[in-house]
């Protein structure tokens, strides 16, 4: 019980330390990049990568469908079992701690919050590609992209540590397990090909390619820093 208590404490602790909404461009920051509709050029770029670098329609679509999977695997495990039988409150909605919480723009979230969907669903599509592509400069950005919205999560008052830390394992989990499916599957239809090339990654992947995943990733980072000023 002693164990139990001291976790809590910390988890609120180590909360505290990041829910520090005392500054409007932060708040304007963490709203902006905390929204899927942000990452849509993220996604399209992903895309984009995809369709160039993969020769047939059946790769394409071995690569989106995989996609897709971790997707609701990662978010189906936390919204759809995990919460409602947990059923821990979100700091920004637990009756204890809730008017102790910086809340931004009335931002609440729904009921319950073990464990993060954000952090789970972000870390399982990072882990996917970040396999998929085998690119440095692209693990990276996607592992980075992934801590961010978890960032937000924490800033917002929306999760507990813990709650992104076991939403980031379970992400990685599924992402691993995709991609061996998908590695089977990708058997079946395409020829065994070794790339030995400076232009190209181990698994074929054009590394102009993840450049322009680098630069979307900035302009996106920049908009969501002109939007809270604005």
């Amino acid at each position: 019980m002693m164990v139990l208590s001291t976790f809590y404490a910390i988890d609120r602790a180590v909360l505290a330390f990041f829910n520090d909404s005392s500054s409007l461009f932060f708040d304007g920051v963490a709203l902006a990049l905390t929204s899927g509709y942000t990452w849509i050029p993220l996604y399209v770029a992903l895309l984009y990568i995809v369709i160039k670098n993969n020769e047939t329609m059946a790769q394409i679509g071995l690569v989106i469908a995989s996609a897709a999977v971790c997707v609701v695997l990662a978010d189906g495990m936390a919204d759809f079992l995990v919460k409602p039988l947990v059923a821990r409150w979100r700091p920004s909605n637990d009756p204890v701690i809730k008017y102790t919480v910086d809340i931004v723009a009335g931002v609440r979230g729904d009921k319950y919050s073990f464990f993060s969907a954000h952090a789970a669903n972000t870390m399982a599509i990072a882990t996917y590609f970040c396999i998929l592509v085998r690119s440095r400069l692209f693990t990276v950005l996607m592992v980075s992209w992934s801590l961010i919205n978890c960032w937000t999560r924490l800033y917002l008052g929306l999760h507990y540590p813990s709650d992104i830390l076991a939403g980031l394992a379970w992400g990685w989990v599924v992402g691993v397990a995709v991609y061996l499916l998908y590695q089977r599957l990708y058997a079946r239809i395409s020829p065994k090909l070794n790339y030995v090339s400076t232009q190209y990654t181990p698994t074929g992947y054009c590394l102009s390619d993840i450049d322009v995943v680098a630069c979307v990733m900035s302009f996106t980072l920049v908009a969501a820093v002109i939007y809270s000023v604005l």
